[in-house]
């Protein structure tokens, strides 16, 4: 009995061995596959989450999949910025019988831009300096003088900065200030994994952008 025991210890050490290693795999190559599928820019870390990892991919479908990373990108279809601290989950990963397709049942995740990558966004804000100003609002500033601030709001995956208020030195320039101070848009064509932007909240290190999606194509 103890020799049976002994290696039926042995043998689900292996097994768990084996397992370990397939997932270690797996996470490899799907990161690869994600890098070189366009639906996200740059190489995240990719974790697959869920014990046995190998039943799962028997079974073509993954429960909790997770995507970091600090190389992963957004874009407007015309500047393309870094966006960090990125994190994504994604639950209900399915993947077609060879592995070139996969949809994702629901995810949701975040990033920040910072706030020099944000006016580069905005068509004719390279002279305007953004930080943030508090819950809500960032304050904008021309040649190191701050001039006004305003509110950042989003609908569908445009984002926009409107409603800014003149501060005193920004009064003095009058005409001026209120032309670079317009409302502010743009809108991103290039979100990660397929997921729909769900708001941008001003933070001290940028813009934060959450993101959220169901039914959404992965790969394929």
């Amino acid at each position: 009995m103890l020799k049976l025991i002994i290696g039926l210890v042995a043998l689900v050490g292996l097994l768990v061995g084996a397992d370990r290693i397939a997932v270690g795999v797996a996470q490899d190559e799907a990161a690869d596959k994600l890098a070189g599928s366009g639906v996200i820019g740059g190489r995240p870390t990719v974790r697959i989450d869920g014990f046995p990892f190998l039943t799962q991919a028997v079974a073509g479908r993954f429960d909790d999949v997770r995507l970091s990373g600090e190389g992963v990108t957004v874009s407007d279809g015309r500047e393309q910025v870094p966006l960090r601290s990125f994190s994504v989950r994604l639950s209900g990963v399915e993947v077609g019988s060879d592995y070139r397709s996969a949809t994702v049942q629901s995810g949701s995740g975040s990033g920040v831009v910072s706030y020099t990558d944000v006016a580069r966004l905005v068509s004719g804000g390279e002279q305007i300096e953004l930080s943030y100003a508090g819950p809500g609002t960032v304050k904008a500033t021309v040649g190191g003088v701050p001039i006004g601030q305003g509110n950042v709001h989003s609908k569908g995956n445009t984002i926009t900065a409107d409603g800014f208020q003149l501060g005193a030195l920004g009064s003095l320039l009058s005409g001026a200030a209120n032309g670079m101070l317009g409302p502010r848009s743009f809108t991103l064509t290039n979100l990660p994994a397929g997921l729909s932007l769900q708001s941008a909240t001003p933070q001290p290190d940028g813009l934060k952008l959450t993101f959220q999606g169901s039914d959404v194509k992965l790969i394929g």
